[in-house]
């Protein structure tokens, strides 16, 4: 059967392109090598650790804050029905993403895919049984990311394990050392924390969330120190040896030296991902990679074989779910002849501890590196009045503006919510607002959102309750 579309993989990027082409009125298929759909985002990723942050927050809050509040509770962990309630909502997210595909009348084929050549997609079905050839128009590789791995560190998921296996530990361990200071190594961390654990991050640079806006890494730093989360920088892991005990690693500064010798029943290693492009026959095709094995795109998300796109992990930029939704949606209207188009300059990140942090747009350090003058804006959550009848005074909400213009150039959050908090200042980014416009927009008090509008003020120096 000839497909207008034929989409690898059905993470956010891949069903979001699937169900967009398919609205437009294309015939659209997908090729999915898990049992699921949601790629790793639904199934190990975005959904589970996001319902694992919620219960041990509410955890920790029930043991340690309600009494301040006049609840009196001592509650009980019981790991196994926590680790249910994740799955059952991670099959929620799942089963919806099948009806969706079923609701748009798109064929779904569950094995794996090798794409044979421009409009040719070979299909081994997981479950055994005859190969099947897929003709299509076009064919969009959206088959995400894996975790990247540390040279001569075995991952068992038991004792040494990735995201995958830090969502389903049976027991909760005595001691954790996380291995990377980024998002993922972070959120998991936050997470066994709450629930008892001894957490210890080791990162080979000198701070934590490489990429972030500096003073509010350093900031967020201080915050899950007073936790309880240690943290050993500009270090590197270089050797792991595993017994029935648990697990004792060689610790080295990352600059050359001494080394030391770091105890833990689990070791989580977080170090990023890379591309998820094995088998997919793209050296046969001869679609070009670049050095971080990449797919290279151009400006419509083809590659340099027509007919052949690529969208979401696979291709330059952060690896996010919602970079890879709205590239999928970008990709099936310039297919349909319409002008798709996706602004990364404006695209939120959030690490969802508690508190969150989230940003959008530049950093300090990119606006300075890039010479561009700006002004700074900044207000704490201790001076916001929902915060402090909250106990949530954590933070702070930082505006960036040019300083000829007053265009807002970035955002930067950490506080109660402010992932939900950032779509505001994604909005007005979006329309190439200004400070002052921000300032003057009326929010509800009280509000944890008011502490957007008191930094945009403090921008031009004239915060009222700061």
């Amino acid at each position: 059967m000839a497909y207008d579309l034929i989409v690898i993989g059905t993470g956010p990027g891949g069903y979001v392109c699937a169900i967009r082409a398919a609205q437009l009125g294309m015939k659209v298929a997908v090729v999915e090598k898990r049992a699921s759909h949601g790629g790793t985002c639904l199934n190990v990723g975005c959904i589970p650790s996001k319902a694992l942050l919620h219960a041990s927050e509410l955890f920790e809050e029930a043991g340690h804050g309600f009494a301040g509040m006049g609840i009196k509770v001592k509650p009980e962990l019981d790991l196994a029905k926590m680790l249910a309630f994740k799955d059952e909502g991670v099959k929620g997210n799942t089963d919806g993403v099948a009806y969706l595909l079923k609701k748009n009348k798109i064929d779904a084929h569950h094995g794996t895919a090798k794409i044979l050549g421009a409009g040719k997609v070979e299909v081994t079905p997981a479950a055994g049984g005859a190969v099947q050839i897929l003709e299509t128009k076009s064919i969009v590789v959206a088959t995400g990311s894996d975790v990247a791995k540390l040279p001569g560190i075995d991952i068992d998921e038991k004792q040494v394990v990735s995201s995958t296996g830090a969502l389903t530990l049976p027991v909760v361990p005595n001691k954790m050392i996380v291995v990377g200071a980024g998002v993922i190594g972070l959120e998991l961390g936050s997470v066994w924390r709450r629930l008892g654990a001894e957490v210890a991050v080791v990162e080979y640079l000198d701070r934590i969330l490489p990429g972030m806006d500096l003073d509010t890494a350093k900031s967020f730093q201080r915050i899950l120190a007073k936790q309880g989360i240690s943290f050993k920088l500009s270090s590197k892991v270089t050797a792991v040896k595993k017994d029935a005990s648990g697990c004792a690693l060689t610790v080295e500064p990352a600059a050359g030296g001494a080394g030391e010798s770091l105890f833990a029943d689990v070791v989580l290693v977080a170090i990023g991902r890379v591309p998820y492009t094995d088998g997919l026959g793209l050296a046969e095709v001869g679609i070009a990679l670049d050095q971080r094995k990449r797919i290279v795109v151009d400006a419509h998300f083809q590659t340099n074989v027509g007919g052949i796109y690529a969208i979401g992990d696979v291709i330059a930029g952060p690896m996010l779910a919602h970079k890879a939704e709205d590239e999928g949606m970008a990709l099936a209207e310039i297919l349909a002849g319409q002008a798709g188009h996706v602004n990364y300059d404006v695209i939120p990140g959030v690490v969802y501890t508690f508190p969150e942090v989230a940003t959008v747009g530049k950093t300090e350090e990119e606006l300075k590196a890039a010479g561009i003058a700006y002004n700074a804006g900044k207000f704490p959550f201790t001076a916001n009045g929902r915060a402090k009848v909250n106990r949530t005074t954590d933070g702070f909400v930082k505006v960036l503006a040019d300083a000829t213009t007053d265009r807002i150039l970035g955002v930067h959050m950490i506080g109660p919510h402010v992932g939900e908090m950032i779509a505001e200042a994604a909005v007005i980014m979006e329309f190439g607002g200004s400070a002052e416009d921000l300032a003057r927009t009326c929010h509800a008090h009280p509000t944890l959102t008011e502490a957007v509008k008191e930094a945009a003020l403090s921008v031009a120096k004239r915060p009222i309750h700061m």
